[in-house]
């Protein structure tokens, strides 16, 4: 009986003991518990070791060189950042693009859009204007452009609408038209339904070289040829390629009515809440990416074009002064453009010219 009673009175003894070994500093179990919940509670941009996840969507399908140069610029960053950052690539308009895409920059979602210049254009509208219809004969006449004041202010005035631009010059070449028919003339274009993105600059640029234009996401564009909804695209030889589109259509006309470029922009919000750190790791990746599109695309636009040509499609020459006299009116059509922005930047374009002698 004195045995039983000897092993009770341990078992008390024990969790008594137990009782109070949570208590440190005179303060019980919970009390740390509590401290220690709130410590960890820490605001999104403290630096709390967590990893940042950011999406970066772009419309460019895998077989693309922008899709395939994004994906080099996400790798390493997520390998520079040592596990603070992780990039999640989104090619071939899997996640909203163009508009909707922009959308998500501006509310502030960790997000980062590859798309077209002209979709800043419905936040600042002069960057419709530095990217309107026959301008630039080169890149490096675009890239000029870049350099110039006018440009770096509307990068500003972009941060003002929440959107931080960090390249305006992933190019992918000038678009043409890609069609079932060929185009010579503004008159070849009456009656063909050209799809465009939604985009009042692409929407003005086609009615004015005689289509009917046609808003759609291009990744719609396949089936829409082959059911007769549309009879062509426009776009670059790398897309024309990379897109499969020579399946389809086996005419290209090399108006190169436009520059082929994408923006790389994220929400000022979410740049902000970075660390110095990964702001530079992001910038100076994209700033290596932008050159490896630029060399892959100047290198494989010969190659394409011999590709295409391999499978049938058939190279068109044609009016440009005719299609340029068409489209002069485009520049007149944006009410909320600044006054005299098209005197502005052809004064910029005549001096880029002269020092690229």
């Amino acid at each position: 009986m004195k045995k039983f009673l000897s092993i009770v009175l341990v078992i008390a003894l024990l969790f008594t003991l137990a009782g109070c070994g949570g208590a440190k500093d005179g303060k019980p179990a919970d009390e740390g518990k509590d401290a220690a919940t709130e410590t960890s509670d820490k605001p999104k941009d403290a630096p709390s070791g967590e990893k940042r996840v950011i999406k970066v969507s772009t419309k460019f399908v895998d077989e693309e060189q922008t899709a395939k140069s994004l994906k080099k610029v996400v790798d390493a960053i997520n390998e520079r950042s040592n596990g603070s950052l992780e990039l999640q690539l989104f090619t071939g308009g899997i996640l909203p693009i163009g508009k909707d895409g922009m959308e998500q920059v501006v509310k502030g979602s960790e997000w980062i859009l590859v798309d077209g210049v002209n979709f800043l254009g419905d936040y600042v509208p002069d960057y419709n204007a530095i990217t309107g219809p026959f301008l630039y004969s080169t890149f490096d006449e675009y890239f000029g452009m870049l350099e110039t004041d006018l440009v770096k202010n509307l990068n500003k005035e972009a941060e003002e609408q929440g959107i931080k631009v960090l390249e305006l010059d992933w190019v992918f070449g000038f678009r043409s038209m890609m069609t079932d028919k060929p185009i010579k003339t503004p008159e070849d274009m009456d009656g063909l339904n050209i799809r465009v993105p939604n985009s009042r600059l692409y929407t003005y640029t086609i009615e004015a070289m005689g289509g009917n234009p046609v808003s759609m996401p291009y990744p719609d564009t396949y089936a829409a040829i082959q059911q007769g909804v549309i009879n062509g695209v426009e776009g670059s030889i790398m897309t024309y390629w990379g897109t499969g589109q020579y399946e389809n259509v086996k005419e290209y006309s090399l108006t190169n009515h436009l520059l082929g470029v994408s923006a790389i922009t994220i929400s000022t919000e979410v740049w902000d809440s970075l660390t110095d750190e990964q702001r530079t790791i992001i910038q100076e990746e994209f700033d290596k990416g932008s050159q490896d599109n630029l060399t892959e695309t100047i290198k494989l636009e010969d190659d394409y074009a011999q590709k295409l040509k391999d499978v049938g499609v058939h190279f068109h020459e044609v009016d440009q002064e005719a299609f340029m006299e068409a489209t002069a009116p485009v520049f007149t059509k944006f009410d909320k453009w600044t006054p005299g922005i098209y005197d502005e930047i052809m004064k910029e374009l005549k001096e880029i010219k002269a020092n690229l002698k």
